[in-house]
């Protein structure tokens, strides 16, 4: 009888497996160097934040009188609790980390092409569901670090036109950030949200097994086909990274405890008050632009030609190979390089400009139609020059103006988080 048992738990996890993968895949795509895990590793924090924010909820009491304490005992005496809670939110910056360079290896590698188009629709929206996740997630141990981090976005959001401050409104359940904002997002990040991204990521896996796997190199007359079994040559590598990533993440979490700033002061703002790290990119572009511009207009625009992308012709890379082949990857270290350079002499010179005591303008025309219009000519420009004068391809000149903005925005956010101190004053070392 347990023989027996033991042969349908074998046969009900196989084939599990078998829904999430296709039977067989091309042998060169279990190459650790074509995914390095990334969608593995992606999924193994989405299992250990959902084990241990089930664990938590156990001693977390969701509302103001008693969500602060409760984290507070949580981290007391060396509690296992404390632990948990750890790698809860280890887990969850990882995570984010993780996802967003995921979603740069399937564009670097050319796999939103033919046949999984809709997947990179699917995969943006785990990333925005993921952010979510981190967000809601943010304001629960109720601290001053959370509470002035969702103040600031939530005033951001309110920037938005239209339905901006309508939104606002409802995630805060009120004019102000109290009780029902917590009990709001504690119901979002622990039951609206996981029935998302669960719903959601089992349609990506579905996806990628319809499209047989992990995307590989057009195949050549000369090239390998061999086909293998996923079980257990796939399985295996996957089992073998989830583990040493279990393995990092439970030491990690050991050592180094989660931040917990004082009780939440609605009347004392710390100095600088800053957003969650991975929104910072944001409200660093909000000290630099129109409100409606950085909140609204440019990351809508950014959003918009990532969803179109895929039905683009010929913007996708080779598939398979990284930025297309040694070309790409010259062509990706010198807009990289000219981006973060031109990203901080910018931001260094408008610093210049504001402690020089010089009228900065903050109409929209000034600080946003006028930057707007500029950033969309040297994209063009830039794409015209890449593709008549120095005979790039349509997919390397788009490569290379996705590499541009991604750069600018990773280098918005490291000022934000290390660069900004009291006053949210500029700390780099030539201002």
């Amino acid at each position: 009888m347990t023989l027996l048992s033991g042969r349908a738990r074998s046969g009900s996890l196989r084939g599990f497996i078998l829904h999430i993968h296709p039977a067989k895949i091309a042998s060169e795509t279990l190459r650790f160097s074509l995914t390095f895990g990334l969608g593995g590793i992606s999924v193994m924090l989405v299992i250990i934040l959902a084990i241990t924010g089930i664990l938590q909820s156990i001693s977390y009491v969701p509302e103001i009188g008693g969500a602060y304490t409760s984290v507070v005992s949580m981290q007391q005496g060396g509690n296992f609790s404390g632990w948990i809670r750890n790698i809860h939110y280890w887990s969850g910056n990882l995570l984010i980390i993780s996802a967003a360079l995921h979603l740069l290896r399937v564009f670097f590698t050319g796999a939103f092409s033919t046949g999984r188009k809709w997947n990179w629709v699917v995969g943006l929206g785990l990333l925005f569901l993921l952010f979510a996740a981190n967000f809601t997630g943010y304001l629960l141990p109720w601290d001053q670090l959370s509470y002035w981090a969702v103040t600031i976005f939530l005033n951001m959001i309110g920037y938005i036109p239209v339905v901006g401050s309508g939104l606002a409104q409802l995630l805060r359940g009120g004019d102000e950030i109290g009780t029902s904002t917590l009990s709001t997002f504690h119901a979002i990040h622990t039951a609206v949200l996981p029935f998302c991204l669960a719903i959601v990521l089992l349609f990506h896996f579905w996806l990628i097994r319809k499209a047989g796997g992990v995307v590989q190199r057009s195949k050549t007359s000369d090239s390998s086909s061999e086909m293998v079994s996923v079980i257990p040559h796939l399985i295996v590598r996957e089992t073998a990274v989830g583990l040493c990533l279990l393995a990092f993440v439970l030491l990690f979490a050991a050592l180094f405890d989660a931040p917990l700033a004082e009780h939440a002061n609605p009347g004392m703002s710390p100095n600088p008050a800053k957003a969650a790290w991975f929104l910072m990119g944001l409200q660093e572009l909000l000290m630099h632009l129109h409100p409606v511009y950085a909140i609204c207009i440019f990351p809508a625009l950014g959003l918009f030609c990532l969803l179109v992308l895929p039905w683009i012709n010929n913007s996708s890379l080779p598939k398979g190979n990284w930025f297309g082949g040694k070309k790409g990857r010259q062509l990706t270290l010198r807009v990289f390089g000219g981006s973060v350079f031109m990203t901080f002499v910018l931001l260094v010179v408008d610093e210049k400009i504001k402690s020089a005591g010089e009228a900065i303008a903050t109409d929209a025309v000034t600080r946003g139609f006028i930057p707007l219009s500029i950033t969309i000519v040297l994209f063009i420009a830039g794409y015209y020059l890449l593709t008549r004068q120095f005979t790039y391809s349509r997919a390397e000149a788009v490569m290379a103006g996705f590499v541009s903005a991604i750069t600018v925005m990773i280098c918005l956010t490291v000022t934000g988080v290390f660069f900004r101190g009291p006053g949210m004053m500029l700390l780099f070392p030539l201002v």
